[in-house]
């Protein structure tokens, strides 16, 4: 099918220029399909916050097996959390024989114990411990690499962290709290009421 399109006076496409034209569409059309596939991997390319959960190690064996750990409270919503991903999947790469890395989702109700021993109330939040299982540090927020990676080497070498309270960018959280019922909300205590 053919368009009618208006044709400067003296001047006729002849077939051979239309096939031309038609090739170069084809030729930009598969490059940009090509640019837009390769732009895409590269982006899945880097670490997700799902991946790095999945490699970390357990809480208990971390605090058991004789080496540093830093351990990261996270959730998947936390844009924070999203941000330093790449950098902290980079970092657990270059320390991984050296350091644990437990990562910790607020979201999961099986660490509200942990979420509430070290006062999480802002993720991410990192907890340093030396390698008998002892809190050494904390540090709250979206950190720089560079922050991360010279308090990771200082916990390796046993000294004391550069940036052992820094705070950066945070995505608010509030740990769900279980409330305790009184004796009176209880029905079962009815008889705590009755005096002899």
């Amino acid at each position: 099918m053919t368009a009618n399109l208006p044709q400067s006076p003296g001047k006729t496409e002849t077939p051979m220029g239309t096939r031309v034209r038609n090739l170069l569409i084809v030729m930009v059309a598969i490059a940009l399909t090509v640019s837009l596939f390769l732009g895409m991997r590269t982006q899945t390319d880097t670490a997700s916050l799902s991946e790095l959960a999945e490699n970390s190690t357990p809480l208990e064996v971390a605090m058991s097996n004789g080496k540093p750990t830093l351990m990261e409270f996270y959730a998947n919503w936390c844009t924070s959390c999203q941000a330093m991903a790449k950098d902290m999947g980079e970092l657990e790469q270059q320390y991984a024989e050296q350091v644990n890395f437990v990562m910790l989702n607020v979201d999961n109700d099986k660490w509200l114990p942990e979420i509430t021993r070290y006062r999480v109330d802002g993720i991410p939040h990192f907890v340093f411990f030396g390698k008998d299982g002892t809190e050494i540090a904390q540090s709250i927020g979206e950190q720089p690499r560079t922050i991360i990676a010279e308090n990771l080497a200082a916990l390796v070498a046993g000294e004391e962290l550069p940036h052992a309270t820094t705070t950066g960018q945070t995505s608010k959280f509030e740990a769900p709290v279980s409330a305790k019922k009184s004796a009176s909300e209880d029905p079962r205590s009815h008889s705590i009421q009755v005096v002899n």
